[in-house]
């Protein structure tokens, strides 16, 4: 029996959120409709997550001391993790010594590094991935660059939002890729995946959540990125029906394998019939937005809910609906969106603002939501509404 006493009390329910950013923010939101006290962690002050918790701590939460320190004095039910960059085999520690950590402390631990969700998707469940090597030197990497071949990709084992992420298609490109990895990890340089090209036809992410009934699948949704990082998605994804059962069947494989209960991002390629495993995240996921707007219950809503032991009976889908990340390039602490009253003028569009503290280079600051009749109206209204809105760096 699930059970939710009153907020600050011996009763109530706490949640430690491991990062803070706009995808914290809003399962921070969600656990605070059931009554949940919310600490929110992160390595900067003033994170999104911050702004709507009930109390904050600022730390690097690569130092495990330091992370293990705060967990102990806050005593929460539930640690979420919302990041890559956290001392994951600390979290495995504490899940020994009787937290309880979302989805799992294991799930975590394999889901922030590459190579491990590649080695178990791959080698221990028999997946089918892209061809991939990892390495850890640069000799070890122009190895790796010349047994998968050109053109490849190359990534951080830590990193997300494509940071640290290329592309090589010439042998010109080998030393910058290099580069590139070893200055945008999540935790410094280190060892990358380089991964062979594999042809297909497009890419979904298929949220899938686990909770105390089963497990549920989301619509697929499909998404574009640019280097890697989310710029759009939509949902419904289009499939034939073959290739849906088959990232069904990876995704429960995969999320069943990681345990726990949650919502996971699985991140699949497609052609035609046939479905690769690209990565899973446990937890929301960017390209998952769109579903603020699309269905009666987000992303957020749904991991709240398994989280708190609540089943999914149903989720309602309201129609094709489409997300445009909002990115801005400038160097400031403060900004402002300017033309909201036209960015707003259509029907059926929605905007939010993450209220991040600063932009540094570029820096996603929020998302325009739109549902039409289909999937190309969609996208096609949300260009629009991206087109109307300013954002000056003051």
């Amino acid at each position: 029996m699930t059970k939710i006493g009153t907020p600050f009390t011996k009763s109530g329910k706490k949640a430690l959120l491991c990062g803070s950013g706009e995808l914290g923010k809003e399962v921070a939101i969600e656990l605070e409709r059931y009554g949940v006290q919310v600490v929110a962690l992160d390595k900067y002050a003033s994170a999104p997550a911050m702004q709507v918790a009930n109390s904050c701590h600022v730390l690097s939460m690569l130092d495990g001391d330091a992370l293990e320190d705060v967990i102990r004095k806050e005593n929460p039910d539930y640690i979420i993790p919302e990041i890559e960059a956290i001392a994951t085999d600390r979290l495995v520690k504490l899940e020994n010594d009787g937290f309880k950590v979302v989805p799992t402390a294991q799930a975590t631990r394999l889901t922030m590094n590459r190579e491990g969700i590649r080695r178990l998707a791959a080698e221990t469940l028999g997946l089918p991935t892209s061809p991939y090597r990892f390495a850890a030197t640069r000799e070890e990497f122009d190895a790796a660059v010349a047994e998968i071949g050109i053109p490849c990709v190359v990534k951080p084992v830590m990193s997300s939002s494509g940071h640290g992420q290329s592309t090589i298609k010439s042998e010109e490109d080998i030393d910058r890729a290099w580069h590139i990895s070893q200055e945008g990890g999540r935790a410094g340089s280190g060892k990358v995946i380089v991964e062979g090209f594999v042809k297909f036809d497009y890419e979904i992410t298929l949220l899938t959540v686990r909770h105390c009934a089963g497990t549920t699948f989301l619509n697929p949704i499909g998404h574009h990125q640019v280097d890697g990082d989310y710029r759009e998605s939509w949902q419904p994804q289009a499939m034939t029906y073959d290739a849906l059962k088959k990232a069904q069947h990876i995704a429960k494989t995969i999320t069943d394998a990681l345990g726990g209960w949650g919502i996971f991002g699985v991140e699949l390629f497609v052609q035609g019939n046939d479905v690769i495993f690209s990565e899973v995240s446990p937890r929301p996921h960017d390209t998952g937005m769109v579903t603020m707007i699309s269905q009666d219950m987000s992303e957020f809503a749904l991991h709240a809910r398994a989280i708190l032991g609540l089943p999914v009976p149903e989720i309602r889908f309201f129609g094709p609906s489409a997300s445009k990340a909002i990115v801005v390039e400038g160097n400031t602490k403060e900004y402002e969106f300017c033309d909201l009253e036209k960015v707003l003028e259509e029907p059926g569009v929605q905007i939010r603002m993450f209220g991040k503290p600063e932009i540094v280079g570029h820096r996603r600051v929020g998302v325009l939501l739109a549902t039409d009749e289909t999937v190309e109206k969609a996208l096609a209204k949300v260009e629009r509404a991206y087109s109307k809105l300013k954002v000056n760096c003051l």
